[in-house]
């Protein structure tokens, strides 16, 4: 073979061909590792922006309401220092406009004396505020560069038009999509001092940002700037033919004094907060230098937790130090700046959260005196057209009379007297309810009754043995159901049954039971001057008469109080405490969880387990079903005066 190997079998020239083998020294060496300084260089670089107006375009279209952009340049004005601001809404070539005038000091003016139109349009992102505030001016909220860009969110065009230091005023437009800007002069027939801005025409979904709208915004968003500038906001609104001031937002409540965070090297944190009635209207806002950041505090994850969510409190937050977000001004960053503002609140809390505990403690009582009014009073009104003999368990009808003149029903007897000298004492009172006058000393106007309403007879319903007498009385009312005393003329007479009466023209009336069983209807006329009221009741006459709620040695007590005693997990709703005259009311018990969800659903409860105990207690030894009869009758009679 021609240059072949013998061991093979095939020619070398073939084997050469198909592999190759060679040692070169670099072929088989490994590769060398990059240095860490390579290895940076080729992954280390500079963030760019690939297209600008592309970049310009989301800054533009990033703020999503557009009454935060007319609140962006009402600040504008303010930080030009202008006393008074005029928003105009109208219509134009039927489309509808916004136009914000002051008196401020306008744009800043270039090197020529001009408006510096130039470069508010080509300075995005680069403020001359921040500029300002680096050399030491106070009072300037603007920092980013992008305010103007929020006009996008609100129009199609923005003019806008400024003086110049040579007396002549110049004009910018702008358009929405577009990255044209063009500054001309513009032909005015009298100077002015300030900047005018318009957009026009607004978006077609902001038909509905009417003035009111702007107003109610303006006076929350900008609350603490216009108070510390004293600007003066008007709107017109020429649609709507009003004319508005945008007044900073006042709170209601009681101001909590004395709350001091904890010192922050950052800067002194603000608090205006107001402890009011709980409802979901109490809002408390974060504020930045006077502009609100959020609506709502608990809008952060930190502040979702008491105090701020028990919706007591109302008012503002004012941290100066706080980053906002650049794109929407509508947040903040949670930086270092924020932790140390959440850091200084942690005491403000514990303390807010004792207030709150205290004034829902006090609500708490309160609220258990209303109702135990109304339950009472509901309870005497009911006692009136019940009949006296087998529901006067209090002295409702012999008390003593209280010296309002609301109140004609004493919850107990008059001490130092027996029952027949009590009630003989309330006759005589009755009679002449004009001997204590000089006692009540000088009256309100509001404690004057007003004309006469309605008129009521006590008791509504009796019962009296043959051959007795009984005393009936009017009760008279107005509408606010102050007792009526003055210029009233009465007439009683028996429409129905037997029996007589005697002075049958006074308010009150004896009446005479006949010698035989019978029903008796008694009416009442009573008439001050042109008003006429009217009133029946039914007189049952019996052989013989039983009182079946007196007891032996027993002294009849005034209406009970109740209070409360949680016990969740026994079955009993309520109990009565003789000794102590006080229904005792399980609030643990599952009907009072459900019906404290409602102020009104609370009151009938109470009131029912009011019948229950008084019932239960008055009628012993009666059936179960006796016992119910006389709870819905009791009940019926009660609800119907439950206010």
């Amino acid at each position: 073979m021609v240059n072949g190997d013998a061991r093979y079998g095939m020619p070398s020239q073939v084997l050469s061909g198909v592999i190759r083998i060679t040692t070169h020294p670099k072929v088989f060496s490994m590769p060398k590792t990059k240095t860490k300084k390579e290895r940076k260089k080729t992954r280390s670089g500079k963030l760019r922006i690939a297209d600008h107006w592309n970049a310009i375009s989301i800054i533009a279209n990033s703020q999503a309401n557009p009454l935060k952009a007319v609140a962006e340049f009402v600040e504008n004005s303010i930080d030009a220092r202008a006393k008074q601001i005029v928003i105009i809404r109208g219509k134009k070539k039927g489309e509808f406009y916004l136009k914000i005038s002051d008196d401020g000091e306008g744009i800043p003016k270039d090197e020529k004396g001009l408006p510096d139109f130039r470069r508010v349009a080509t300075h995005i992102c680069d403020s001359i505020k921040r500029h300002f505030k680096l050399d030491g001016a106070k009072g300037i909220q603007g920092e980013y560069g992008i305010g103007l860009l929020s006009f996008w969110t609100v129009g199609h065009n923005l003019s806008m038009t400024s003086r110049g230091e040579d007396g002549k005023t110049y004009e910018m437009t702008m358009a929405k999509d577009s990255p044209n800007f063009s500054v001309t002069k513009k032909r005015t027939l009298l100077s002015f001092k300030g900047t005018d801005l318009m957009i026009h025409p607004l978006l077609p979904g902001l038909r509905s940002l009417t003035g009111e709208k702007i107003q109610q915004y303006l006076s929350s968003e900008l609350r603490d700037r216009i108070k510390s500038s004293e600007v003066t906001i008007k709107i017109f609104d020429r649609t709507g033919r009003k004319e508005l001031i945008v007044v900073p937002r006042q709170f209601t409540g009681r101001l909590l004094r004395n709350l001091k965070p904890e010192p922050s090297e950052l800067g002194d944190i603000y608090l205006e907060l107001y402890l009011s009635d709980p409802g979901s209207s109490n809002q408390v806002g974060l504020y930045r230098r006077g502009t609100r950041v959020l609506p709502l505090l608990t809008e952060l994850d930190q502040f979702q937790k008491k105090p701020w969510t028990e919706g007591y409190l109302q008012g503002i937050v004012d941290a100066p130090f706080l980053n906002l977000t650049p794109g929407t001004r509508h947040g903040i960053i949670q930086d270092a700046h924020y932790d140390a503002f959440c850091q200084a609140m942690h005491p403000i809390e514990t303390r807010l959260q004792q207030i709150i505990d205290d004034q829902r403690k006090a609500e708490e009582e309160r609220s258990s005196r209303r109702i135990l009014r109304r339950v009472q009073r509901a309870l005497k009104e009911a006692f009136l057209r019940l009949p006296q003999e087998e529901y006067d368990w209090f002295d409702i009808h012999s008390g003593k009379p209280q010296k309002k003149p609301d109140n004609l029903f004493s919850s107990g007897p008059m001490p130092g007297g027996s029952r027949e000298q009590n009630s003989q004492n309330n006759d005589n009172s009755q009679n002449n309810p004009r001997e204590n006058d000089g006692d009540t000393g000088q009256k309100m106007f509001f404690e004057y009754a007003g004309p006469l309403f309605s008129a009521l007879i006590s008791p509504k319903s009796s019962v009296v043995s043959v051959d007795k007498r009984k005393k009936y009385r009017i009760v008279c009312r107005d509408r606010s159901r102050r007792v009526v005393l003055e210029n009233l003329e009465y007439l009683w007479e028996i429409v129905d049954g037997n029996g007589h009466l005697i002075e049958d023209s006074h308010e009150s009336v004896i009446f005479v039971a006949p010698a035989e069983p019978c029903l008796t209807t008694l009416k009442v006329t009573v008439r001050q001057s042109d008003i006429v009221c009217t009133d029946e009741a039914l007189i049952t006459i019996t052989d013989s008469l039983m009182d079946q709620s007196s007891k032996p040695g027993q002294k009849n007590k005034g209406l009970p109080g109740y209070t409360y005693r949680r016990a969740p997990g026994d079955m009993w709703r309520s109990q009565f405490d003789l000794d102590k005259n006080v229904i005792v009311i399980n609030n643990g018990h599952r009907d009072f969880v459900y019906a404290g969800k409602q102020k009104r659903r609370k009151l009938r409860y109470i009131c029912r387990l009011f019948c229950k105990e008084l019932v239960c207690y008055n009628f012993p030894g009666l059936k179960t079903d006796d016992l119910l009869e006389r709870m819905i009758e009791l009940s019926l009679y009660t609800e119907e005066h439950l206010k």
